[in-house]
């Protein structure tokens, strides 16, 4: 019996190679037809009606690149670009660094902290609807509670209904106050992560608290710093609800940002082709400063792991 079982043992172990390729096949088709029916036919779709001028009751003409070539030469599309990359930077770096700073503290032990988590993550809880309308009555220039805050120390109100950059600075305090959480979860869940042996060991060496924050917990973290970057900057570059609730690209579309410069084209002038056109494009910057982003942050790490191995 021994033998028998060791002969379909060694049987069933020769068979698994190609009853395993074709199961995890069959199990994996749910999940192709699902990517294929959700993403790439979509994509093929979107890509085929941007070489096409087309708008409503209109059945579509082919015009090749002329699409590309009407969004690259219309001066607002560069003005919402520039605005897009304006709020991108600000918002994912200082959002970077507050989320950061609060996650360490939290890490270290503060009073009250389940209060402080709480207060923490409510605004990922608030729909964005919410978040404006809270805000357009913080900043509102006569009665806004903010607005009567800097009237105190002698600054004068927020006029992002007048003035552009008020506008553009408003809008990237509303997309922080929302998205805050989470980048606070991620680096709070990495610096929760770290081995503790590490940091006694330094203590033990005589390393004050900067030297472990700068020799071990910044290094220790960039992979997740990494994550959160790269995820925050692809959702920032798709802003477009706080710009339409709070301004609508106004004042003479100079706080336009691309996702809503794509929404005008497409529903407002009815330019299918156009918008179509634009949202390739967004596509194809955010994956050139996803690429040049990862390849950046991988060459860093790396460089530091031969270091560390060295």
């Amino acid at each position: 019996m021994t033998g028998s079982a060791g002969l379909g043992a060694s049987a069933g172990i020769g068979a698994t190679p190609l009853l395993g390729a074709r199961g995890a096949a069959v199990l994996l088709a749910p999940t192709w037809l699902l990517v294929l029916a959700l993403l790439v036919l979509p994509a093929c779709y979107v890509f085929w009606l941007s070489l096409h001028q087309s708008s409503f009751g209109q059945s579509p003409s082919f015009v090749g690149a002329a699409n590309y070539v009407a969004v690259l030469s219309d001066r607002y599309f560069w003005r919402a670009l520039l605005n897009t990359l304006i709020i991108v930077a600000v918002v994912v770096h200082v959002e970077m660094l507050i989320g950061l700073g609060i996650a360490l503290l939290f890490a270290d032990g503060v009073p009250w902290k389940p209060v402080l988590m709480a207060a923490m993550l409510a605004p990922y809880a608030v729909s964005e609807v919410g978040a404006v309308v809270i805000w357009r009555y913080l900043v509102d220039p006569e009665i806004g509670s903010l607005t009567k805050l800097l009237a105190a120390v002698g600054l004068g109100p927020i006029e992002w209904g007048v003035t552009p950059w008020h506008g553009l600075a408003v809008i990237s305090l509303i997309s922080i106050w929302l998205h805050l959480p989470f980048t606070f979860v991620i680096l709070y869940a990495a610096r929760l992560a770290l081995p503790l042996e590490v940091y006694e060991a330094a203590r033990v060496d005589g390393a004050t608290r900067w030297q472990q924050l700068r020799r071990i917990t910044l290094p220790l973290l960039k992979p997740a710093i990494a994550v959160a970057m790269l995820f925050r900057y692809i959702f920032a570059f798709r802003l477009f609800s706080e710009v339409w609730l709070m301004t609508q690209g106004g004042p003479a579309r100079s706080t336009e940002v691309v996702a809503l410069y794509l929404y005008v084209e497409a529903f407002r002038y009815n330019r299918f082709g156009v918008a179509t056109a634009t949202g390739w494009i967004m596509v194809m910057v955010s994956a050139l400063v996803a690429v040049v982003y990862l390849r950046r942050v991988y060459r860093e790490m790396f460089a530091a792991r031969a270091e560390g191995v060295a």
